[in-house]
């Protein structure tokens, strides 16, 4: 009842001159409100609507619902830069910081390495209150995210801080970003670290993402949702990486096994995306973060919370290497 209800909110949002509207009421009159909303999920799996979606999307960054601020830091530069969704809905420069970072270049491996990470990383938490080593506050970075520990990477403690107030310090980091300390006060006045994401790169490109590849991801990505909401478990599969290895280390075998298992009880469900964002991962070709909030429901099982996907693009195919 209630997916009836919600469905012919929509045909009256459409409007009853549209000829739109007239074809989905044939469909809804021949076929009833599960077959019609069976293709209305098959549609969200096109390329086409997609490429039209996008069209006037600023994809600078990449495919973002989430977040308002972005930090791009580029190492070869010393720089950390914000960018800020203006009334237009683009990403506009609007602070350029002189920034110091780790004391040997390269991405980061292991703890003690003197490395700044490369990678996507979300701020979890604002210190107020730090050694005064590390100026007025500090913001915390998400290092390790799950495609460095999918790679083996390790360490902790990398954060975006001042500079010392009582100590001199050395012009590079053990790992960490620091920006002088009126100019972290300045970022914490202008962010929320929950609308914030932080790109470090090697040297930071501005260049628009290509919407063609993004419109292929957000159709598969929805194509995977397709197979694992109607129970085709080859096709859910097939978006699997070979190298697949989960968050919690169940490799492929294991999970396919565990998949099939859910898949044979042929359970009705419901997945909702949400706040979807994709993200090109940096100094990693056809490589990209994706992150949503999604909402799960079955009769044996519910889930809400945000998942996580590290993908390749393969001959336009989405690959699953590693999810949470």
């Amino acid at each position: 009842m209630q997916n009836k209800t919600f469905f012919l909110k929509i045909l009256l949002l459409i409007g009853l001159s549209s000829s739109l509207f007239s074809n989905i009421l044939t469909q809804y009159r021949e076929k009833g409100i599960q077959n019609l909303e069976k293709q209305m999920d098959f549609d969200l799996s096109k390329k086409e609507y997609w490429q039209k979606y996008l069209k006037n999307i600023d994809t600078k960054f990449g495919y973002l619902e989430t977040y308002k601020n972005i930090l791009a830091c580029d190492k070869s530069k010393s720089t950390l830069s914000l960018y800020m969704k203006d009334k237009n809905n683009s990403y506009t420069l609007t602070k350029d910081y002189s920034a110091y970072t780790g004391k040997i270049k390269g991405d980061k491996i292991k703890e003690g390495d003197l490395k700044t990470p490369v990678g996507i990383y979300s701020l979890t938490q604002k210190l107020s209150k730090v050694d005064s080593f590390y100026g007025p506050m500090a913001f915390v970075t998400s290092y390790p995210n799950i495609y460095d520990r999918y790679r083996g990477k390790n360490g902790s403690g990398i954060w975006i801080h001042g500079l010392p107030t009582e100590q001199e310090r050395d012009s590079f980091t053990k790992g960490c970003i620091a920006i002088n300390n009126a100019n972290i006060k300045c970022l914490d006045r202008n962010i929320d670290i929950n609308e914030t994401i932080l790109i470090i790169n090697e040297e930071f490109k501005t260049d628009s993402v290509s919407k063609k590849e993004l419109s292929t991801i957000l159709s598969q990505l929805y194509a995977w949702r397709y197979a694992w909401l109607y129970n085709d478990v080859e096709t859910y599969l097939n978006f699997y990486d070979s190298s697949f290895k989960r968050n919690d280390g169940l490799n492929l075998n294991n999970f396919s096994r565990y998949k099939r298992r859910i898949f044979d009880k042929k359970e009705s469900k419901s997945i909702i995306f949400r706040n979807i964002n994709v993200i090109p991962y940096p100094n990693k070709q056809n490589t990209y973060k994706i992150t949503f909030s999604e909402i799960y429901k079955s009769n044996s099982y519910s889930f809400s919370g945000e998942k996580v996907l590290i993908i390749k693009l393969k001959k336009s195919h989405l690959s699953i290497i590693t999810e949470k």
